[in-house]
């Protein structure tokens, strides 16, 4: 479906963007365009790959005339760009607002512009009912391009988005923190071994986001339906898969964390399209001149079913250590684990 296409992927030196490119580069894909400000990161992924299909592009979503030059006569765009860790987001909530809000604005004006056919913006479990500064700008960048999706999407650019929950042992996840404190024989620190969140591999996200690619219209967010654990079972469950005697420490919940996370809000599951492994939620596409938003109402708002890491298929710890063995990084450690 990519064949000869030029795919531009934004944050493209992230995990998702290495991702992609496990996955498409033996395809018969004609480019993937590597649009980042890191240029150590572009160079280290130059060296790994070798790959005249991959091209490098140093830009800033922020700088909208750096995007016009990259989308110069590319076909698809995955948007992956942003600001993701909870803390900084948190200590910069105006730079969260400048990459995840007014980055998408540029990128989408830019696609529109440069008649891209077809852009999708990731977002994250956190934008449903956010309570930190990350959520909040990833919510509001579904809202830019939800928005744009009706204004600016023509039969020639469509834009629809995507939102996922937790990937596993990407950078900064608790997987690998777990992993190192085996490591270093110090304690594993639990937040809360209650709390629960989504499991799902790179490889899903990437799933996703091409499911969106094929099936989704303008305006709309696709979600993938994933299994979820609690935080002590996912401890217990590495503890056991590197034969650890390590203490689990509970520090307790951190500033902007959640007890459980919400990939469709009760609003969103009741417009929800139920598409078996996915979830679509369509755009509203009601103007302002509607009395719904003024003067009637919805009754079946008033119900409070949502699709959430608490109701969600909830995995045993043997099921926890099956999925952290498909994950190569988990591979990896086991076999440099000393006998």
């Amino acid at each position: 479906m990519f064949k000869n296409k030029t795919l531009l992927i934004t944050g493209g030196t992230g995990s998702f963007g290495n991702a992609v490119l496990k996955r498409f580069l033996d395809t018969d894909i004609g480019e993937i365009r590597i649009f980042s400000r890191d240029e150590k990161k572009q160079n280290d992924m130059r060296k790994k790959y070798k790959n005249n299909k991959i091209k490098f592009f140093i830009g800033n979503v922020r700088d909208e005339n750096s995007l016009r030059d990259a989308m110069h006569g590319v076909d698809y765009i995955f948007h992956a760009a942003a600001l993701k860790q909870v803390p900084s987001c948190e200590f910069f909530p105006v730079e969260a607002v400048k990459t995840n809000i007014l980055g998408t604005n540029n990128v989408l004006n830019a696609a529109v512009e440069s008649g891209v056919e077809k852009v999708i913006c990731l977002s994250t479990d956190k934008a449903a009912y956010p309570i930190n500064a990350m959520g909040i700008s990833k919510a509001m960048m579904e809202k830019v391009f939800v928005a744009k999706s009706q204004k600016l999407s023509t039969e020639d650019t469509v834009i629809c988005g995507t939102r996922y929950g937790n990937v596993m042992a990407s950078r900064g996840s608790v997987i690998p923190l777990f992993i190192k404190q085996i490591k270093d024989g110090d304690p594993i620190t639990v937040t809360n071994p209650d709390m629960t969140r989504f499991l799902m591999k790179l490889e899903e996200a990437v799933e996703l986001v091409l499911f969106a690619y094929e099936n989704a219209e303008a305006g709309d967010i696709m979600v993938q339906k994933a299994p979820a654990c609690t935080i002590g079972d996912l401890a217990q469950a590495i503890k056991e898969l590197f034969n650890a005697d390590n203490d689990i420490k509970i520090i307790g919940t951190r500033h902007g964390e959640k007890l459980f996370e919400t990939l469709l809000t009760k609003e969103e599951y009741l417009v929800a399209e139920d598409l078996g492994g996915f979830y679509r939620v369509p755009a509203d596409t009601r103007d302002l001149n509607y009395d719904k938003y003024f003067v009637e109402g919805e009754e079946e708002l008033s119900g409070n079913k949502e699709y959430n890491s608490h109701n969600t298929k909830r995995l045993t710890v043997g099921e926890i250590k099956e999925k952290l063995l498909e994950l190569d990084y988990v591979q990896d450690e086991l076999n440099n684990w000393p006998e």
